[in-house]
C-alpha cells in the first residue's frame, strides 16, 4: 500500500514531495511525551484490511488506525511497513507516525455496508492501538463504539495500559458480541526492557492492566513476546514472567520467539552490535536461514514456558484468536465458563 491509498483524495502522482498533498496535515506538539514526534494526519479511503491468503494470522481482517509507533520496540516486525510509505524504517518508524483521522466514522460507515459479513477484526496487529499518540487522537473510543453498535466481534493485542481508559466500552461491546484481550509482556527484565521497548510502559504496569481487565470481567491473556535469545530465555527469567503473568490474573500465556524480518532485522542488529557486541556472531548463526528461530529452538522455549505456566496455574491458549464474552445483563442461566484469550501477532 502505497501513500496516497491512505488518503481520500489521492495526490498526483507528479508530487514531488511525499506529505505535500492537501490530504496530509503534519503537527508537532511541543508536550514531553511528545516532543521529537511528527504526526501525520490522513483521512484514509479504507480502514478494513484483509489479511493476504498466505500470512501466519489467525483472523482475515484488520484494523489499523496508525502507522509508524512511538513504542520504539527495536524489534517490531511492523517496521517494514513504513517504507511502503518512502519513511525511514528505523528512527522514522519511531517519530514520524501516520494518523487515520477518519477511521472510527469510516469503520461504522464500512461496517454497515450490505456487503460486510460481520467478520471477526483483529487490532494492533501490526502497530500498537494504543501507542502514546491513541492519548491525543482518541481513535479507539469511536472503534470500540462502531463494533459495539453492529455487534462485531473483534481483539485487540496491545502494549499500552492506555486500554483501561475504554475498559467500560470494552465492557459494552462483550455483552453484544465476542471480545479478545491481549497484552504483550515478553519479559519483566528492566534493563532489558529500557533498552529494547523504550516507549512502552514498564512490564509492571502492563500486567497491572491485565489484572485491572480480567478483575472487570474481561478476561485477558498475556502474549509472551518476544522472547529474546541469550537476552531473555534463560530458564530464571522465563520463570520469573511466567510466574508475573500467573500473578496478574491473566487467562492464558503464549510464547513467541523473536523474529526478525527484514527492515527490523537491520535495525535491531544494529542494536545488537551496539548493545552486545558479543552476541552478534550468535544471532548471525541462529537466524542464519531466515527471519524466524529454528524450529527446535522455537520449541524448546515453548515447552518450557508451557511447564511453567501449568506449574503456576494457568496453560496455554488452545485457540487463535479466542475471546471471553461477559453474560448480556439479565440473561437466564450462568456464566459460560472462562476460555483462554490467544490473539498472536504470526
Amino acid at each position: 500500500m502505497r501513500w496516497d491509498n491512505l488518503a481520500e483524495t489521492p495526490a498526483s502522482s507528479g508530487s514531488a514531495a511525499l506529505f505535500r498533498t492537501s490530504a496530509v496535515t503534519t503537527r508537532t506538539f511541543d508536550t514531553p511525551e511528545f516532543r521529537g514526534i511528527t504526526f501525520h494526519e490522513v483521512r484514509a479511503r479504507s480502514i478494513l484490511n484483509r489479511v493476504p491468503g498466505a500470512s501466519r494470522m489467525p483472523f482475515e481482517w484488520t484494523v489499523n488506525p496508525y502507522r509508524g509507533c512511538s513504542h520504539a520496540c527495536v524489534y517490531c516486525f511492523a517496521r517494514k511497513t513504513h517504507s511502503y510509505l518512502d519513511l525511514d524504517t528505523g528512527i522514522g518508524f519511531d517519530s514520524q507516525i501516520v494518523v487515520k483521522i477518519n477511521a472510527p466514522e469510516l469503520l461504522r460507515r464500512q461496517l454497515a455496508s450490505r456487503q460486510w459479513q460481520g467478520a471477526h477484526i483483529a487490532m494492533g496487529t501490526n502497530v500498537d492501538c494504543y501507542q502514546r499518540a491513541e492519548g491525543r487522537y482518541r481513535l479507539m473510543p469511536g472503534i470500540i463504539s462502531a463494533l459495539r453498535d453492529h455487534a462485531n466481534p473483534f481483539s485487540i493485542l496491545t502494549k499500552g495500559t492506555l486500554i483501561l481508559r475504554d475498559l467500560d466500552l470494552l465492557r459494552q461491546a462483550a455483552e453484544v458480541t465476542e471480545v479478545g484481550v491481549s497484552v504483550s509482556v515478553g519479559f519483566t527484565d528492566r534493563e532489558l526492557w529500557r533498552t529494547v521497548e523504550p516507549g512502552t510502559p514498564s512490564p509492571e504496569r502492563r500486567l497491572d492492566a491485565v489484572r485491572t481487565l480480567t478483575d472487570h470481567g474481561i478476561g485477558c491473556g498475556v502474549l509472551m513476546a518476544p522472547v529474546i535469545p541469550f537476552l531473555g530465555d534463560r530458564p530464571d527469567q522465563l520463570r520469573a514472567t511466567v510466574r508475573a503473568i500467573a500473578e496478574a490474573g491473566a487467562t492464558s500465556v503464549t510464547p513467541l520467539v523473536l523474529h526478525l524480518r527484514p527492515g527490523a532485522r537491520e535495525w535491531f542488529m544494529a542494536w545488537l552490535r551496539e548493545h552486545h557486541p558479543h552476541l552478534v556472531a550468535r544471532y548471525e548463526r541462529l537466524y542464519a536461514e531466515g527471519a524466524y528461530a529454528p524450529r527446535w529452538y522455537q520449541r524448546r522455549i515453548t515447552r518450557h514456558v508451557h511447564e511453567l505456566a501449568a506449574e503456576f496455574g494457568i496453560g496455554p491458549s488452545s485457540r487463535p484468536g479466542g475471546h471471553r464474552r461477559l453474560p448480556v445483563r439479565g440473561e437466564p442461566g450462568t456464566a459460560p465458563a472462562d476460555e483462554p484469550t490467544q490473539l498472536t501477532l504470526l
